[in-house]
């Protein structure tokens, strides 16, 4: 009596749209791309449970995870198992009629399935994403790496290039007051010490104005693309999470039925159609495809950065690497020409004068 009730009220506790229709053509294997679950002796409905990718069902688009299948070709599906069903429309020639309610996602139950558990559970994905690349390996997990280092540090490079500059600006000064205050090699040495610094800075100067350019071009790299590039992995990131979140939430639910079943003692939501179940399995449905969608996003523009990266990239350094060898040439110049070593200066003199 009480599964009775049960069966003659599931239509009030969780919502499904009425009963539809979709005709599927098997593919070049024989099948219809879907898999099923539930069913006798414990649910009291059959449902969709995944719709996997270029099938019939697939391309079609009428079936989705968690919408609850009534009818095959006519025949009510209603106390059959998951086996039995599937074998049935497995014997049937030509074209699948499958006859089925649409699962309605309840506002309440939706919510459920983004709760709490699941944030964690991506956390935990988060966590095992942060493991030893040998580790994540093992585990079948991939991650889109993207590497900017040389950028940067050319980019910290021309900074410290400006540092120095306006340090050896300063010494050559420093050298020329010095240089005023000495007489005869002394003052010679010392005005020969300012004059190579401030070769230095100039010598310093030209190679930021050559390559300032140049490090323009690379900004737009560096501060465009790149984090444009990240927040797309990140996104990306985050839908994965949150659909290996799903996963194990499943599995998490597969494994507490089973447990259950296995002492005949069946599950309550179980018996009355799984719903959420069905729920999840839909959120994960969902969850997947717009995974699908952010990877393939990633891909076209790792592809569009791959492209900016041996065209113009590559440019770009080879003038940065020109311009650098000749300030290096230009500094050895100045080096050579200032060596006034040794030098003979009476330092009580100095020490006098001061």
């Amino acid at each position: 009596l009480q599964h009775y009730f049960i069966q003659s009220n599931l239509s009030i506790m969780y919502p499904t749209v009425p009963g539809s229709t979709v005709t599927l053509e098997r593919g070049k294997d024989g099948m219809v791309g879907l898999t099923i679950g539930g069913g006798a002796p414990y649910c009291p409905v059959l449902y969709v449970v995944q719709v996997f990718e270029n099938t019939p069902a697939w391309k079609e688009g009428s079936l989705n995870a968690g919408d609850e299948m009534i009818a095959v070709n006519g025949k009510p599906l209603r106390g059959m198992t998951k086996v039995q069903a599937a074998k049935y429309i497995q014997r049937i020639d030509g074209d699948v009629t499958f006859t089925y309610a649409k699962l309605t996602l309840d506002t309440n139950h939706f919510k459920e399935a983004k709760s709490l558990d699941m944030v964690m559970k991506k956390v935990k994905h988060k966590c095992i994403e942060r493991m030893s690349s040998g580790t994540a390996d093992k585990l079948g997990l991939t991650r889109a790496v993207l590497c900017n280092d040389m950028i940067v540090r050319a980019h910290f490079l021309l900074m410290d290039f400006n540092a120095a500059a306006v340090v050896n600006k300063g010494m050559g000064d420093l050298f020329a007051q010095i240089a005023c205050r000495e007489k005869c090699a002394a003052n010679e040495a010392f005005t020969q010490f300012a004059d190579t610094h401030r070769n230095y800075h100039r010598a310093a100067v030209e190679f930021q104005k050559k390559a300032a350019p140049i490090m323009n071009k690379l900004g737009t790299y560096l501060n465009k693309a790149v984090p444009d590039m990240k927040l797309t992995i990140k996104k990306y990131a985050d839908a994965k999470f949150e659909y290996l979140a799903y996963c194990l939430k499943i599995k998490e639910m597969d494994d507490e039925e089973y447990t259950f079943n296995s002492l005949d003692d069946p599950l309550p939501r179980v018996e009355d159609g799984n719903y959420e179940y069905r729920v999840v399995l839909s959120c994960r449905a969902q969850a997947r495809a717009h995974f699908l969608q952010l990877r393939s996003d990633v891909r076209v523009k790792l592809q569009l950065l791959n492209s900016k990266h041996v065209q113009d990239l590559t440019e770009q350094l080879e003038k940065w690497t020109k311009v650098l060898l000749q300030y290096y040439e230009d500094a050895l110049a100045v080096s050579q020409k200032g060596n006034v070593f040794p030098i003979d200066i009476d330092l009580s003199t100095v020490v006098d004068a001061q």
